[in-house]
């Protein structure tokens, strides 16, 4: 059964959120519980539906999951079932998650095969796997692509160190090459690699249970092999993304938030991204606290010229709040140039937004010309579907500071990243109901 949002407009919220774990570090977390066969406990998981269906992958697969409570576990992968892969479970649940993707290096790592079919996701483009394949490769692994069946066969007699040029910098990809090679035979050398925080949390993490990875937080990672590695307790960071969410949420409904516990630190340059849009906010220990603000207005460069805001690999910034700097221009003084450079169907959510009366001019499927309506007039309420998670939240964002009433369809979408997003906001002042088709 199908659900949707009927969101009132209008919001004015009050109040302190508290953002869930990070979905994207969690995802790679999971995956790495398959690297050891003793008992390793991830805390402040987020209670979303990726994550779940990704547990329920690592139970089919043998895994000892307990429960602890919505956000914390513990896995024991010490009687892995390798015929799960050639269950048409196993080949109908992993299509359905993107990350399942990274059980790949795990898999190989320890048991020297993997199968997966080709998964799935947000449709925002183009999004190979040339990158993650094309590294274990070259530690040593064979690869199949069933091209009737879309799907992936790899096998290794044992994975070897060597020296890997990542062909782009991409997270996942790194994410699985490392945990590779944490097992391979002697050293491996991974340069132009992810630094994003979620990465660096995975690094940690490997080294507590034994691995030995040189070089974290930066884009050249060195790696000595292992025989094998032990458990460990992890915490999970907040969700950077549902924080940039709520700083757009704060200044779009002219309301007063506190974001509390966001590990500063760990946010890079997406606070000052926000700034450079006009969006005031202080900061107290590791809280943000965003004020009620009627207007704000986009910074230009230096020589007066339209601000730029381009995604960029850590520690530049993440696609992911790409869309909701969008709708947050819509009601600024000023216009940006929004240019998402990673994914080419990530701005095709605008249409909608012009719908409610935002002035955009979409130049291209990577770039988007946002002309801020100062609050002189306000976006209305209409009738949308959410195409992707990050796109899902920015028109949420959008109907909560409407006129009138908006219904999101497919709100699954929202669900895959964002924690019961609706009793969250609906707790300090939104008005959002969940209904089924």
């Amino acid at each position: 059964m199908s659900q949707y949002f009927e969101v009132q407009g209008n919001a004015k919220l009050n109040g302190s959120l508290t953002p869930q774990g990070a979905k994207n570090e969690s995802l790679q977390i999971l995956c790495a519980v398959i690297l050891s066969d003793k008992k390793i406990t991830i805390d402040n998981l987020p209670d979303i539906v990726d994550v779940r269906k990704l547990i329920d992958l690592l139970k089919g697969l043998g895994v000892k999951v307990k429960k602890y409570n919505p956000n914390k576990y513990s896995f024991k992968a010490d009687d892995i079932d390798l015929d799960y892969f050639s269950s048409q479970k196993y080949i109908a649940d992993s299509k359905k998650i993107r990350g399942s993707v990274m059980l790949i290096g795990p898999l190989l790592a320890r048991f020297g095969k993997a199968f997966l079919p080709k998964p799935g996701g947000d449709k925002i483009g183009r999004r190979r796997l040339d990158t993650h394949l094309n590294g274990l490769k070259m530690l040593g692994s064979d690869f199949q692509y069933n091209e009737v069946k879309d799907q992936f066969f790899l096998g290794t007699d044992g994975l070897k160190g060597t020296y890997i040029h990542m062909d782009e910098i991409s997270v996942t990809g790194t994410a699985n090459v490392v945990m590779a090679a944490v097992m391979a035979e002697g050293k491996t050398t991974i340069y132009n690699a992810a630094c994003e925080p979620y990465l660096q949390q995975l690094c940690k993490m490997l080294n507590r249970m034994g691995a030995k990875i040189k070089g974290v937080g930066s884009n050249l990672l060195t790696i000595k092999g292992v025989d094998s590695l032990g458990g460990t307790d992890h915490r999970i960071l907040p969700d950077m993304i549902e924080i940039g969410s709520f700083i757009g949420l704060a200044a779009m409904t002219q309301s007063s938030i506190r974001i509390k516990d966001v590990q500063l630190s760990e946010l890079g340059n997406i606070p000052a991204t926000f700034q450079k849009l006009g969006i005031q906010m202080s900061f107290e220990n590791d809280d943000i606290i965003i004020p009620e603000q009627d207007l704000y207005e986009i910074q230009t460069f230096i020589d007066g010229s339209i601000l730029t805001v381009y995604d960029a690999p850590w520690p530049g910034f993440t696609p992911d709040l790409l869309s909701i700097l969008l709708v947050v221009a819509t009601q600024a003084r000023g216009s940006v140039l929004i240019h998402q450079k990673m994914f080419e169907s990530r701005l095709f959510f605008v249409d909608k937004l012009i719908d409610m009366g935002a002035q955009i001019i979409l130049c291209d499927p990577h770039r988007a010309t946002v002309i801020g309506l100062e609050r002189k007039s306000t976006l209305k309420g209409i009738t949308m579907t959410s195409p992707d998670i990050r796109a899902g939240v920015s028109l949420l964002i959008a109907a909560l500071s409407a006129t009138g009433m908006s219904t999101i369809h497919n709100i699954n979408q929202i669900d895959r990243g964002y924690q019961n997003i609706d009793t969250r906001l609906n707790a300090i002042g939104a008005q959002i109901e969940r209904k089924n088709n």
